[in-house]
C-alpha cells in the first residue's frame, strides 16, 4: 500500500520550519518538520531538545539520525539535495545562539506580524502577471550588467514556453529562481553558476529558465514549486506524460557538487526519458503509418471516383447519342411525314389530264432515276411547274431532284427564281407535242 499523503503545511508553520532549519543546521526537511511536529510546533521547546542532543544530553523524542545530503522528499518521487549553512562549532557557538534566540524569534514573529498586515494595506504586485517575456528578458538584463556576458544561455520566454519546448524537444528543463535579497545568490551566480565547467555542461545538456522572484513571472514560478530556500533549481522532465519535478536543489552548492547531482538525477530518470523517447517514436511511426493509410484510402476513393465519374460521363455520352439518334429518326419521320403530305397536296392540285386527241396537248414520257417510266399528257399553255409538281407527286420520285431534256441537254425552269419569277409555259420552254425528259436526283449533292 502507498503511504498516506501528509497533509499541506500552513503558512506559519513553513516559516517556523524555515526558522528552525536556519537555527539548527539540519539538512532534511523530514527531520526538521518531524521534530517541530513532536513539539507540537513549539520552536523554542524543539531548538533547545536539538541543542541538548547535539551537546550529549539524551532527548525524550528520540528522533532519527540526521539523513545525508542526497535525500528523496515524502512522496520519493522527487530527489532533493540541500545544502545547509554551515552549523555553529563549540559552546561559544551554541551560547550565541541560544542568546539570539529570542530576538531571532521575536525578529521573525514581528516579520510575519507585518507582512500579514501588508497584504491587506498593499496587495503583492507580483501577484499579477502582465508581461511574462518582459520580466524575463529584464531579469536577464540584470544579470548581465552585474555579472557579465559568461553564463548559461538563459531561455528568453516564459516559464510555459520554457516546459513546451522541453517537452516537444524531449530535453530537461532546469529552473533558477533567482533570490536577489538572499545572502548565497551572489556567490552562488560568481562561484558556480558562471563558471566555465558548468556553462558547458547546462548549455549542452539541457535548456536553462531563469527569472528573479522579484518580478512578477518568477513570483509565479515560485509559487509553483515552492522552495524553501535560495539558491534553488529544480530539475523537469516529461515523465508519465507530463512535465514533473524530478529534482530540487536548494542551497549554497559548489560547481563539482552540482554538475554531480544533475548528472545523478538524469542518470536517475533515463529510463523514463527512454520511455518517452520509445512512446513518442512509436506514437510517430503509428501516426505516419496511419497517415499513410490514410493518403492510401483516399488515392483509392479518388480513383474510385474518377473512375465513377469516367462511367457517369460514358454513360452521359451514351445516353446523349442515343437521345440525339432518338432525334434524328423522330426528325426524319416528321420530315417523311411532312413530304407525303406535301406530296399529296401537289397531287391533290394537279390538273386534270388532257385528252390525246387535244391539239393542245402533249405528251411526255419520264424517265425516273430508278428507271422506271412514268408517261403523262400536258398542255402547252400550262407552266412548266405543273411538270414539276406531277413528277414531285410521285412515290417514286426523289426528294429533289431536277428535269433534263435529251437533246440538246438542257435544265427546264420549273422553279420560280429571283431573276424569272414565274416559269416558262411547255411552248415557251420549246417542248414539242411528244417529249422524253430526263429526272436527275439532287438529294445526294
Amino acid at each position: 500500500m502507498a503511504a498516506p499523503e501528509e497533509p499541506e503545511l500552513s503558512q506559519a508553520q513553513t516559516e517556523k520550519l524555515l526558522q528552525f532549519q536556519d537555527l539548527t543546521g539540519l539538512e532534511s526537511m523530514d527531520q526538521c518538520r518531524r521534530t517541530l511536529e513532536q513539539h507540537n510546533w513549539n520552536i523554542e521547546a524543539a531548538v533547545q531538545d536539538r541543542l541538548n542532543e547535539q551537546e550529549g544530553v539524551p532527548s525524550v523524542f528520540n528522533p532519527p539520525p540526521s539523513r545525508p545530503l542526497q535525500v528523496n522528499t515524502a512522496d520519493h518521487r522527487v530527489y532533493s539535495y540541500i545544502v545547509s549553512r554551515p552549523q555553529p562549532r563549540g559552546l561559544l557557538g551554541w551560547s550565541y545562539y541560544l542568546i539570539m534566540l529570542p530576538f531571532r524569534l521575536t525578529y521573525y514573529t514581528l516579520l510575519d506580524i507585518f507582512r500579514f498586515a501588508l497584504r491587506f494595506v498593499r496587495p503583492d504586485p507580483r501577484g499579477r502577471v502582465t508581461d511574462p517575456v518582459g520580466d524575463v528578458v529584464s531579469f536577464i538584463h540584470s544579470f548581465e550588467e552585474k555579472y557579465g556576458q559568461s553564463h548559461p544561455v538563459f531561455y528568453q520566454g516564459t516559464y510555459s514556453q520554457a516546459l513546451n519546448d522541453a517537452k516537444r524537444e524531449l530535453r530537461y528543463l532546469l529552473v533558477y529562481l533567482h533570490g536577489e535579497d538572499h545572502q548565497d545568490t551572489d556567490q552562488f551566480c560568481r562561484s558556480t553558476l558562471c563558471t566555465e565547467e558548468v556553462v558547458t555542461f547546462l548549455n549542452t545538456r539541457m535548456l536553462f529558465w531563469a527569472c528573479s522572484t522579484s518580478r512578477p513571472e518568477g513570483y509565479r514560478v515560485s509559487q509553483a514549486l515552492r522552495e524553501n530556500t535560495y539558491p534553488f533549481l529544480a530539475m523537469i522532465m516529461l515523465k508519465d506524460r507530463k512535465m514533473t519535478v524530478v529534482g530540487r536543489l536548494e542551497g549554497l552548492i559548489q560547481p563539482e557538487d552540482l554538475i554531480n547531482q544533475l548528472n545523478f538525477i538524469m542518470e536517475a530518470n533515463q529510463t523514463h526519458l527512454m520511455s518517452e523517447r520509445m512512446e513518442r517514436e512509436e506514437r510517430n511511426q503509428t501516426q505516419v503509418l496511419r497517415q499513410q493509410q490514410d493518403e492510401a484510402y483516399q488515392a483509392s476513393l479518388l480513383a474510385d471516383q474518377e473512375k465513377d465519374r469516367k462511367k457517369r460521363e460514358e454513360e452521359e455520352q451514351v445516353r446523349q447519342e442515343e437521345e440525339k439518334v432518338q432525334q434524328s429518326v423522330l426528325a426524319e419521320e416528321r420530315r417523311q411525314r411532312t413530304l407525303e403530305e406535301e406530296k399529296e397536296r401537289k397531287s391533290e392540285c394537279l390538273p386534270p389530264e388532257p385528252l390525246a386527241d387535244d391539239p393542245e396537248s402533249v405528251k411526255i414520257v419520264f424517265k425516273l432515276p430508278n428507271d422506271t417510266r412514268v408517261e403523262r399528257r400536258f398542255l402547252f399553255g400550262q407552266s412548266l411547274t405543273v411538270i414539276y409538281d406531277f413528277l414531285f407527286s410521285l412515290k417514286e420520285s426523289p426528294e429533289k431532284f431536277q428535269i433534263i431534256t435529251n437533246f440538246p441537254r438542257r435544265v427546264l425552269p420549273c422553279l420560280p427564281t429571283e431573276e424569272q419569277p414565274n416559269p416558262p409555259t411547255l411552248k415557251e420552254a420549246g417542248l414539242s407535242r411528244s417529249e422524253v425528259l430526263f429526272v436527275q436526283d439532287l438529294t445526294e449533292d
